[in-house]
């Protein structure tokens, strides 16, 4: 396997370029003006996009910064906005000039609304709320403006604070009706005085928790509306935030294996679940899930909505073999505790592992599972994800397997010289994907052996949350016809390359008293499909849509729901030679998939169910009358129940392990708990049953 012409071989944020910075100037110059000058060099020189930094940038600036600096509009008043729009045309000169006057103005604002605010929910918390009356809340903050003014700021944090009782008085009524003894049972006062001082207690947890934020992470959530304005994967990270990029619940290998994020609206989702770790290995936590409450043990729970990322981190990490409960909601809006053992996060579980299905018939289904295109580039010995899969096809192949499926569901991407070491596996030669910087002509990812380590039929299974490599792999599979692509409507929709500065490399030595800086994640580049096309926000279209969750949020997930995306666009195709095995099989394979999907009633019920939650989303008036809430509550569990069936599906495949993997998988009871755990989950999957049919319809 050859592979010439790439020059970057990361399609995410991780590559460290070591160059030097030498100051312009002698004089004294501040660590703020330093960094603002490191930012702005790299975006002007360096960043993909070649963007002029005048005053219809400034004004982009401005709306991002606003948006990001009271998002829930809690805080500002009109006057206020006013104020700080007197900057609005500024910034521009404002970056050029190295100067803060808008973020230290937005200081002072900040400081003062901010007293007034912990005297409104302090006051409001102090008194009953009365449930009886006919009032809403909006939950969509895009749906209103600033408030006029300090009076209607309060009412709209009594709304607020009067919604968060609501909730936690619903969720104790609804367990005080479960409890078969009723002469113990709270009266309705007291669960109302116990839901408004939990909510007391998490507003002054998070306003004490905010206060001491420091002045580099504030300052970095200007700086950050300056890079987003670049694209939505350019981002500055102070010292501290740094620390937490891609920030795992494990630590160093040790903890509950998963990553989180901070959403706008001040909650934490799961971004990633990582494969191996004791969250995968539990089976409930996915990617999108909100966490709202984290407890240690049997604990008390403590709400981590608008809790620092880094505080939220130090609840859920912890010695190995003790436990964290997390209460979580899920992308259909279901509550539940999520009780996980801590334990070192084993390595060996993030690489390629294959097995044999069936599924009512004698036909061998080789299924291949790779949870990220890794590679060690620290050890010439180490481990890479395509090595790896040329190893698992082999096993595959002595084992005399009819057909062979790729699974790169929610494979966020990793090693570019892998995917195309990987994409060479199944063609003969040629290209796989074309990488283009701002300037000069694309570069060429190409697989020069003309060795097919298999020929087979071949399905790549992929979803909304399968990003870079994995849609570079599906892309050229499918322009190849190499194969069948089957998934979600879309994959996620990241066609760009970023590359990471470690801004403390520009400084000499004798600007070592102002480090750290923080780094810079940049946007260096954009790939191309080899027929010319862009990944970029289309993702990659699949030969066969199947139902999925995910169809319900397909305007929230991905890259298009972005404020600055860059846009997709073409190049020049490149020559390469389609698959003429596959001429009339794959259009054969769609049209049996779409008869049996029509006909599965679970298919249905997914897909019934994605609408029902897409409609659901749509209302965001809430009602704050405790008998019209719980009414329409009710509404919701029973709709659901509807699609119960949903969790409670087999799918009768056989799973038979290959015999050069018996051995290992039988090492310890740990690890065979482990395999036994993912044989089940292989079991309940009926996208993957439904991809043994169509590679068998390839055959």
């Amino acid at each position: 396997m050859k592979i010439i012409s790439v020059r970057y071989v990361f399609i995410f944020v991780g590559l460290l370029l070591l160059t030097s910075y030498s100051p312009t100037s002698t004089r004294e110059i501040s660590k703020e003006q330093l960094l603002m000058r490191l930012v702005r060099q790299n975006l002007e020189s360096r960043h993909y996009l070649e963007n002029n930094i005048d005053d219809a940038f400034s004004k982009k600036v401005f709306k991002e910064y606003l948006e990001g600096f009271d998002y829930r509009k809690q805080f500002l008043t009109a006057e206020d906005v006013a104020e700080l729009s007197t900057f609005e045309i500024k910034i521009d000169d404002e970056i050029k000039a190295e100067t803060f006057q808008l973020f230290d103005l937005s200081m002072q604002i900040r400081t003062k609304r901010w007293a007034e605010a912990k005297q409104y929910y302090q006051e409001i918390l102090a008194s009953p709320f009365d449930f009886s009356t006919d009032e809403t809340y909006e939950t969509d903050i895009k749906k209103i403006g600033f408030a006029k003014n300090e009076a209607e700021l309060k009412e709209r944090w009594r709304k607020y604070l009067k919604f968060e009782v609501l909730k936690r008085v619903y969720n104790t009524l609804e367990a005080e009706d479960k409890k078969d003894k009723k002469e113990n049972a709270k009266t309705f006062a007291q669960i109302e005085e116990e839901a408004r001082k939990a909510v007391l207690k998490i507003m002054n947890d998070w306003f004490l928790r905010m206060e001491k934020e420091d002045i580099a992470a504030k300052r970095a959530t200007y700086i950050n509306a300056i890079t987003a304005c670049y694209d939505p994967h350019t981002t500055y990270y102070a010292p501290r935030a740094k620390e937490n990029f891609d920030m795992d619940f494990s630590g160093k290998y040790e903890g509950i294996g998963a990553r989180l994020m901070t959403k706008e609206d001040g909650t934490v989702k799961i971004s990633e679940v990582m494969p191996g770790g004791p969250a995968w290995r539990q089976g409930i936590l996915k990617a999108e899930d909100v966490i709202l409450k984290v407890a240690q043990g049997d604990g008390e729970p403590v709400e981590v909505t608008n809790m620092l990322l880094d505080e939220v981190v130090k609840l859920i990490k912890g010695k190995k073999g003790t436990e964290v409960r997390l209460t979580i909601k899920k992308l259909d809006g279901s509550l539940s505790v999520v009780p996980i053992i801590r334990d070192v996060v084993l390595i060996e579980e993030t690489y390629a592992k294959s097995v044999i299905l069936e599924n009512g018939d004698k036909k061998k289904i080789g299924y291949i599972n790779l949870p990220g295109f890794y590679a060690d580039f620290s050890n010439s010995g180490g481990r890479n994800c395509g090595e790896d899969i040329k190893n698992e096809i082999a096993k595959l192949k002595k084992e005399k397997v009819d057909g062979i499926i790729l699974d790169l569901r929610s494979n966020g991407g990793g090693s570019l010289t892998e995917v195309i070491q990987m994409t060479g596996l199944f063609i003969e030669k040629g290209p796989i994907v074309q990488v283009k910087g701002r300037r000069g002509k694309p570069n060429v990812g190409e697989d020069e052996d003309p060795q097919i380590h298999y020929d087979g039929p071949l399905a790549v299974m992929v979803n909304s949350m399968s990003a870079s490599a994995s849609e570079i792999l599906a892309g050229a599979i499918q322009d190849y016809k190499r194969g069948i692509i089957i998934g979600s409507k879309s994959t996620y929709g990241k066609g760009t390359v970023q590359n990471m500065l470690d801004l403390d490399r520009y400084l000499p030595v004798s600007l070592d008293n102002i480090k750290p800086l923080g780094a810079l994640a940049l946007t260096v580049q954009k790939f191309y499909r080899i027929n010319g096309t862009t990944n970029q926000l289309t993702g990659v279209i699949p030969d066969i849509i199947l139902p999925d969750i995910y169809s319900a949020y397909e305007e929230e997930i991905g890259e298009k729901k972005e404020d600055f995306p860059l846009e997709a666009d073409q190049i020049e195709p490149l020559k390469y030679n389609i698959w003429t095995k596959n001429e009339n099989k794959i259009a054969k394979a769609k049209a049996n998939s779409q008869k049996r999907v029509s006909k599965d009633n679970v298919f249905q019920l997914i897909s019934e169910n994605a609408q029902r939650i897409k409609q659901q989303n749509k209302t965001s008036q809430v009602s704050l009358n405790l008998d019209k809430f719980r009414e329409m509550q009710k509404k919701y569990v029973e709709e659901a129940k509807k699609y119960k069936v949903i969790n409670e599906y087999e799918s009768g495949i056989t799973i038979t392990p290959l015999k050069a993997d018996f051995e290992r998988d039988n090492i310890d009871s740990t690890t065979k708990a482990r395999i036994d755990n993912w044989y089940k989950s292989i079991k309940k999957d009926i996208h993957l049953n439904e991809a043994i049919n169509v590679v068998k319809d390839l055959m």
